[in-house]
């Protein structure tokens, strides 16, 4: 009896502007044999995010690629691809990168560029919106529920399918920091789920809508 035929790893870039502690959850994740992938690359805009620091302990080629050093967002996109070619990477993972995706680049990942959001889109997205800003707004506006979203990125902020959404209370005596606190439990849980779905090969785009097939089950050839 053979065993069932298995995915090779999904070569995984993770993109990040700041601490990168969800870049943490993904590698933890890995590291725990829950998602079949392999961080191949990390890109951040900033040489100091504290992301590269997690790649230097896990080993992982970064690429630290800024904007403002490239003359339209046409040319940082090339840039950008030229890298993610470079390293065969097939998914890009964002994980707090500030920058918007260059259009070239969307299109060449077009449906392979996943984001997470601390609020559930379409609610409390769009330019400007992140980190604690959204947490601000939605206690601003009263709502009694926020959470987290995993989302396809395409042309506009906080726009593409939706993948994965998970609900969380916002509580009387919450602050930002409180309610952050708990979206991030949340985040650090979705964003591995999702990516796995991913390199199984689960995940069916149709326009705006997701759908995800159900785990295969084990077979054996004779």
């Amino acid at each position: 009896m053979s065993q069932p035929a298995t995915r090779p790893p999904l070569r995984l870039a993770v993109f990040a502007s700041g601490g990168g502690t969800n870049f943490q959850a993904i590698l933890d994740a890995i590291e725990a044999g829950r998602l079949p992938a392999r961080v191949v690359l990390c890109v951040s805009d900033r040489p100091t995010a504290g992301a590269l620091e997690r790649t230097r302990r896990h080993g992982i080629p970064t690429a630290v690629l800024a904007p403002k050093d490239y003359p339209s967002p046409e040319a940082f996109g090339e840039a950008l691809l030229e890298v993610l070619r470079a390293h065969d990477v097939e998914l890009v993972a964002l994980a707090g990168y500030l920058k918007k995706i260059p259009d070239n680049v969307v299109a060449a990942y077009r449906n392979r560029i996943l984001n997470i959001h601390p609020s559930l889109l379409p609610a409390f997205g769009g330019p400007g919106m992140y980190g604690r800003r959204v947490h601000e707004a939605v206690l601003n506006y009263g709502v009694r529920w926020t959470g987290a979203t995993v989302h396809l990125v395409d042309e506009e902020y906080d726009h593409g399918p939706i993948v994965l959404q998970e609900p969380v209370p916002v509580l009387p005596d919450d602050t930002p920091e409180t309610l952050a606190a708990r979206v991030l439990e949340v985040e650090h849980r979705l964003y591995p789920e999702a990516l796995r779905l991913f390199a199984e090969g689960r995940v069916v785009v149709d326009g705006r809508r997701v759908r995800i097939l159900p785990e295969a089950p084990e077979t054996h050839n004779p």
